[in-house]
């Protein structure tokens, strides 16, 4: 099948033909072994609410049980506007369709960027960099501060609409923590205050473009979310995500005017293990290009992050020892160009 070239933001052009695109047979996914999607669980926000506006137990307990046996769920009636959903999604897809020289003005290999533009990759050896079939542009967000004079120009519309879907993230981000806060046995509040004040938000969009042999590449590698808690928009009709569940690759099939929710390394830490963060990569296909925006939620670099106290006891001693999300953060880049393991870096041996 024919597939229209997409030149990345770094000058190069996606060909196959390019071995830099291409994985080891080790490193490669096996799309057939990939688990029915109906796995998935998907919560309905406004389940059994009761008059107050409180959520029901019974929505607390789904959440709870998606946490300790996934890590990965999806959520509707989340009263985020689906119209604002589509809008987001056609003004990220309209930055990746700039000619390659607008948008290699955000092209950077120094992270420590706010906005920029990036290619993941593996190191491999023997191989060096092999580059993945995608394309990635990230900024800040603020559900209330003014963060839209980070954002592009030429697309006229990207700064209002990111502006207004930051609002309607940073109240359902809100509830969110609220809820597993909820569902820890913990108040409402208990995380979004131990995960401490000013945390670092930012948005991550990732464009894939029709890969001619998605057997022989990856969108993004198996990886872990790094800080908190994720909430991600992604294309309808086009399945790329895949989470991992007991060894076992789980296919996140789009659902309509659904977000999908992650927990990050900082919940498991934080939950003494109880809760998952769960490895996760993005696949290819040969047909359709894919588009997903992921909202992060992450700790400030003074926080300290360790295991509650409450979930401390005999029977559960301390999995992790204390530490400072910058001390995080130096680890994570200490990794970098292999399969991180980054919280594991901070495991209490016994």
């Amino acid at each position: 099948m024919e597939v229209t070239p997409f030149q990345l933001a770094n000058n190069t052009v996606l060909s196959l033909s390019d071995s830099n695109f291409i994985l080891p047979k080790d490193r490669r996914p096996i799309l057939s072994e990939v688990i029915n999607p109906d796995s998935i669980p998907i919560i309905n926000l406004n389940e059994n609410n009761i008059d107050d506006g409180h959520a029901s137990s019974l929505l607390v307990s789904n959440i709870s049980r998606a946490c300790e046996e996934y890590g990965f769920f999806q959520i509707v009636n989340h009263g985020v506007p689906q119209e604002l959903c589509q809008r987001v999604l056609a003004v990220v897809t309209e930055f990746f369709q700039l000619p390659h020289e607008e948008r290699a003005q955000f092209f950077t290999t120094d992270h420590t960027k706010q906005v920029k533009v990036y290619n993941y990759y593996q190191k491999v050896e023997g191989h060096g960099k092999v580059t993945m079939w995608s394309e990635t542009f990230t900024h800040p967000w603020h559900p209330l501060d003014d963060f839209t004079q980070f954002l592009p120009t030429s697309i006229p519309q990207y700064r209002e609409v990111f502006g207004e879907y930051a609002r309607e993230i940073g109240a359902l981000m809100d509830r969110l923590l609220s809820l597993i806060s909820r569902g820890l046995g913990l108040e409402k509040d208990y995380l979004k205050r131990k995960l401490g004040e000013r945390p670092a938000l930012y948005s991550q969009a990732n464009y894939y473009p029709p890969c001619p042999n998605p057997e022989l590449t990856m969108g993004i590698p198996d990886h872990n979310d790094l800080g908190a808690l994720t909430i991600l928009l992604q294309s309808e009709g086009v399945t790329g995500l895949q989470a991992i569940k007991d060894g076992k690759w789980l296919s996140v099939h789009p659902v309509p005017n659904a977000f999908v929710v992650n927990l990050a390394d900082q919940i498991q830490v934080l939950s003494n293990g109880r809760y998952k963060s769960v490895g996760h990569r993005a696949i290819t296909n040969d047909r359709l290009a894919r588009v997903s925006v992921a909202m992060f939620y992450s700790p400030n670099n003074d926080t300290v992050i360790g295991p509650i106290e409450d979930f401390i006891d005999e029977e559960h001693p301390a999995m992790y020892r204390n530490y400072t999300y910058r001390d995080y953060m130096e680890e994570f880049r200490r990794q970098e160009g292999r399969r991180r393991r980054v919280k594991e870096a901070f495991e209490i041996q016994r």
